[in-house]
């Protein structure tokens, strides 16, 4: 299974899910080998999936697509695409949208290289993983842009990189440098590359360009080469201090990292740009999915205005 998702260039977190499906559907069916079963038990895992785990309709059809992937792609086997199933019930979620003050507050209570990754994913709305993946090389201070290299889909895409970071910036390049250098004293220095640039380029995980700009404060013995790398700054840390920022803050919305992306979004709709400018920056392949913060703009009930709000002459009790 891992090898048939990597042979089609799937993201890690892809074959992760993938093999966790598989291993599920397998004990499901009493530890039977998924060449023994069908359509039938496929069917049979995702009713359970909906009526008994209560899944929503995204997740049921990873699962599915993880088994039909299992069936087709590894065991060479066609199965119809599960009929009579039990689906999840495809809800509407309005996303979770901050004002600028509570975004002001959010950011105020956070510090340090937490506080700018935030910062940037409302900035220039990026993911919370397409940030934290940003290498030196992908930031360019002279002409205010941010290249996001294999995003969602595995596409690359510019965003801008707001004037007002500039010194942040400034600081953090600085202190990547300083921290790449003393990990080169060490004999260490290394920074995974993606793909087969390891081999095309021997040396090239060296160099000041491929670091990550928000390092981790730990070094890591690479297991397959021996070489010390230092991976990017993990994205629990940056999602725990989100939260206890938001407490502090005395948030009551769910202020999550995407909810900052979000926010960069609804706010440039408020600021009048256009939605195919916006569906650019944030990397959409169809302009459907951005035209959902046009509702997040329809304030109170489709902009219209309360009978109560013009009725007046009522006292305060």
């Amino acid at each position: 299974m891992r090898i048939a998702v990597r042979a089609r260039h799937y993201s890690r977190r892809t074959e992760e899910v993938y093999v966790a499906w598989v291993r599920r559907f397998v004990l499901f069916h009493g530890k039977r080998h998924p060449a023994e079963m069908g359509g039938g038990e496929v069917t049979a895992f995702l009713s359970h999936l909906a009526n008994a785990s209560r899944v929503s309709s995204s997740t049921q059809n990873q699962a599915s697509s993880a088994l039909l992937f299992l069936y087709r792609e590894v065991l060479g086997r066609e199965i119809e695409a599960p009929r009579g199933v039990l689906r999840a019930k495809r809800a509407f979620r309005r996303p979770v949208v901050l004002t600028r003050d509570e975004v002001r507050l959010l950011l105020r209570r956070m510090s340090g290289s937490k506080r700018l990754v935030a910062t940037l994913l409302y900035g220039a709305g990026l993911r919370l993983l397409e940030g934290l993946r940003l290498r030196v090389k992908d930031v360019d201070p002279g002409r205010g842009e941010i290249t996001v290299r294999g995003g969602k889909g595995n596409r690359d895409r510019v965003t801008m990189l707001p004037a007002s970071l500039g010194p942040q910036i400034a600081a953090q390049l600085g202190n990547v440098r300083r921290l790449h250098e003393s990990d080169l004293r060490r004999g260490a220095g290394w920074a995974a590359l993606p793909g087969a640039l390891e081999r095309k380029y021997p040396g090239a995980g060296r160099e000041l360009g491929w670091q990550y700009l928000f390092p981790a404060t730990r070094l890591h013995r690479d297991p397959h080469t021996g070489q010390l790398r230092r991976h990017h700054l993990h994205e629990t840390a940056v999602q725990r201090a989100l939260k206890e920022a938001s407490r502090q803050a005395g948030l009551t919305k769910r202020a999550s990292c995407h909810a900052l992306r979000h926010s960069f979004a609804t706010h440039l709709l408020e600021d009048g740009y256009d939605i195919r400018t916006i569906q650019e920056l944030l990397g959409h392949r169809s302009v459907k999915t951005t035209m959902i913060y046009t509702h997040v703009l329809n304030r109170g009930g489709l902009g219209v205005r309360s009978p109560l709000d013009v009725l007046g002459g009522l006292d305060s009790r």
